[in-house]
């Protein structure tokens, strides 16, 4: 069952994923070599709750704090740590809140220092291929418009796309059906409806596709241990043109003005 929303709802899941596209960007001003993970994770909890909010991912399912932290060849669901970031690292920074009985939830990965250009590549591959997924998100076409186009872009760039993890709808939950894989065929998969609010949210793989568990039951790495990349928007499902819900504007801000001060 898939289900839709007012606008009126759909203007409250914008605001509650505002202050997560505004909490990503305080986080961007904090992203440099010798910050630790944990470090991160206190500043966006501090950030969320003076806002209003509440952590969307703190307790969910026994996650035990605000922020998934994933550096590298961490795929997701990465726990904050004591670990220093290192010039040269990626990490993929997924945050939650719950504003107004409603979730938010993006991702973005952000680069530490100097890095490698085939990993910048990897970025901005996975990215591109989170923008044209949101392209599919209309009215009258079915998820699997969506997989394909993520899909398409990301392998056309040499990567492949991780299998076990997928996008979901979004509302007073976390994760409310449909699953949106970033692979499949077009015409597969659920027609979308207007007011159907989901998550895309690809996770692209410099090298092969697999992934594992860690021991701590949450941490995805990849088995090769190549880099992996993960940008997520939440969007509602429109007529004619996707309305996405979370924007890379501010961390974009933050970043743009971080490079003209080095």
């Amino acid at each position: 069952m898939l289900y839709t929303k007012s606008d009126e709802e759909v203007g409250l899941l914008r605001e509650s994923n505002l202050l997560v596209s505004r909490t990503l960007a305080e986080i961007a001003r904090h992203i440099q070599p010798g910050v630790t993970t944990l470090f991160l994770d206190n500043i966006a909890e501090t950030y969320i709750r003076d806002n209003g909010g509440l952590p969307g991912f703190k307790g969910y399912g026994g996650f035990p704090n605000t922020l998934c932290t994933s550096v590298n060849d961490e795929v997701v669901h990465g726990i904050p740590s004591d670990y220093r970031l290192r010039s040269g690292d990626i990490i993929s920074v997924d945050c939650g809140v719950i504003l107004n009985g409603f979730y938010g939830d993006s991702a973005y990965t952000f680069e530490v220092g100097e890095v490698d250009p085939a990993v910048k590549r990897l970025l901005e591959y996975t990215k591109a291929s989170l923008e044209e997924g949101v392209r599919e998100a209309v009215a009258g076409n079915r998820i699997g418009d969506i997989s394909n186009a993520v899909q398409r872009k990301a392998e056309s760039g040499g990567y492949s796309v991780v299998r076990e993890l997928v996008g979901h709808g979004l509302g007073r939950m976390l994760h409310e059906p449909p699953e949106v894989p970033n692979y499949g065929r077009r015409g597969s998969g659920p027609k979308m409806e207007k007011g159907l609010v989901i998550c895309i949210e690809p996770m692209i793989n410099l090298g092969r596709k697999e992934t594992m568990q860690m021991r701590d039951g949450w941490t995805i790495k990849t088995t090769d241990g190549k880099p992996s990349a993960h940008f997520e928007y939440a969007v509602a499902v429109d007529k004619g043109k996707a309305d996405v819900l979370t924007t890379f504007k501010f961390i974009e801000e933050v970043l743009n003005k971080k490079q003209t001060h080095v």
